[in-house]
């Protein structure tokens, strides 16, 4: 069992029971998947940039990702209906829980003017999204391979019914979220 996981259990489920009040235990906030995604734009022309986002979201997260089509055709962009465009990966269980250990203890640090993350990115369902600006903030990936940095987007998604209720459970997992200066 993970760490990140087995502290959920054993005091944070209860600490956020009492706190916010919520009298049935399978009521209690969690998060149930998070979903890592990496745009590459390029992808449509190369196919090197799509395999080394696979390669990337590979190693990050522990699980082989899919590769995302455009759905519709867009001239500007150069971009036809079913070129790939991106890679993406739903993570649930343990390796999720062991992704979010990794994504806050290690990689949200080692963000260059790392201040926080904000706690307004919330969708309104209690659903959380941040982005990263590269992908080599993550220790699995070697820093001398990298051809290009690209960012990623990663959703926790919880069964919280409010914004404030994810807030709490996401700061009680130790979510760094910025201080707002009044």
């Amino acid at each position: 069992m993970s760490r990140l996981r087995s502290r959920y259990r054993e005091t944070i489920a209860p600490d956020l029971r009492t706190r916010l009040q919520i009298a049935s235990v399978h009521a209690v906030p969690r998060v149930t998947k998070v979903v890592v995604n990496m745009g590459v734009g390029e992808g449509s022309r190369e196919h090197k940039f799509i395999d080394a986002a696979v390669a990337d979201l590979t190693a990050i997260t522990g699980q082989r990702p899919v590769v995302t089509r455009a759905r519709k055709s867009i001239a500007n962009f150069k971009i036809r209906d079913g070129m790939p465009v991106g890679a993406r990966v739903t993570l649930r269980g343990i390796r999720m829980y062991e992704f979010m250990d990794r994504l806050i203890n290690i990689a949200l640090p080692r963000v260059h003017d790392f201040r926080g993350v904000s706690d307004r990115a919330f969708d309104g369902r209690g659903n959380y999204t941040l982005g990263l600006t590269d992908q080599s903030v993550f220790p699995e990936i070697d820093y001398s391979k990298i051809e290009k940095t690209r960012g990623m987007n990663v959703t926790i998604c919880t069964t919280a019914t409010s914004d404030e209720d994810a807030r709490e459970l996401l700061r009680a997992f130790g979510m760094p979220f910025a201080r707002r200066e009044a």
